[in-house]
């Protein structure tokens, strides 16, 4: 397939990105893994490609406390293997490493993947669970949206036509120590037909409080709540039993992939399955 005609400019910094966004159907180009295929079927058509793949002020991963600050232009394979991250967020790392195949994880970026709203998408699960901001700048200066506000639809997020994400910040799991992101693919490199990430703060065989987040299971990555509220002030043996309160309040599709009702049954053991994890660590 080839893409209708469209210019192409590349930025050098943030600020000519956002000038060069200002012209009439400008999209963001930086890993390409997403945008370039839509456009390879013609369901986007835009007159203008930003490439913004080489502003080196995106890429990175620093301490800012007690949190991680990532560029959003950090490449997948560099949060997969980043020192900072491995420690403070094992779950983060464990699922970059789960993306596609290793020339997606070394173009592709945590920041496409957060801006591209896909609900088969593991980062924005990810992210979901572990209560992340985004920092986003656009023609009124910088913002800060957190991720429960962040995913509005289907490929529907918080950015608007001229907004560029800047940083993901992300909370150090600290006395979170129990963790697991689980997921069911047909092939190792396509997006997960479900998902399930889980976090776990316990105290002497109590869960105090549980956080779970659900891939493919509805228009945007969703919180399990009728399962953290389960999971609340229980026991690890009830894991089991708040594990089938998973597909409550979602909406999963229909594909060639899977029915829904295939779904909500992945839905629940794959959350029995990332419990028993994260409660193992």
């Amino acid at each position: 397939m080839i893409p209708a005609k469209f210019d192409y400019e590349r930025a050098d910094s943030v600020d000519e990105a956002l000038e060069l966004l200002g012209r009439d159907d400008a999209k963001l180009l930086a890993g390409g893994h997403s945008l370039l295929p839509l456009m390879k079927l013609r369901l986007a058509q835009p007159a203008l490609l930003v490439d913004i793949g080489r502003i080196e002020e995106l890429a990175y991963v620093r301490d800012a406390g007690e949190q991680l600050a990532i560029g959003a232009l950090t490449r997948h394979h560099d949060v997969a293997n980043d020192p900072l991250v491995q420690e403070h967020c094992p779950i983060l790392s464990h699922a970059a490493g789960l993306i596609g195949d290793p020339q997606v994880r070394h173009r592709g970026t945590i920041g496409g993947s957060v801006a591209h709203g896909d609900p088969a998408s593991d980062l924005p699960t990810v992210l979901l669970v572990l209560d992340a901001e985004f920092a986003v700048r656009g023609p009124g200066g910088e913002t800060t949206v957190p991720a429960a506000e962040f995913f509005r639809g289907l490929f529907e997020t918080a950015l608007g036509p001229q907004d560029i994400l800047t940083e993901i910040r992300i909370p150090k799991l600290g006395a979170w120590k129990g963790w697991s992101y689980q997921k069911f693919n047909r092939r190792a490199q396509d997006w997960a037909t479900v998902g399930v990430a889980a976090v776990l703060r316990r105290d002497n065989g109590t869960i105090e409080e549980a956080c779970v987040a659900l891939t493919n299971m509805g228009l945007t990555p969703l919180r399990a709540k009728a399962v953290e509220e389960a999971l609340a002030g229980s026991s690890a043996d009830d894991a089991a039993a708040a594990a089938e309160k998973a597909d409550d309040a979602t909406s999963p599709p229909s594909d060639t992939n899977a029915s829904a009702d295939y779904r909500r049954e992945l839905a629940r053991v794959l959350t029995r399955r990332a419990l028993e994890e994260a409660l193992s660590r």
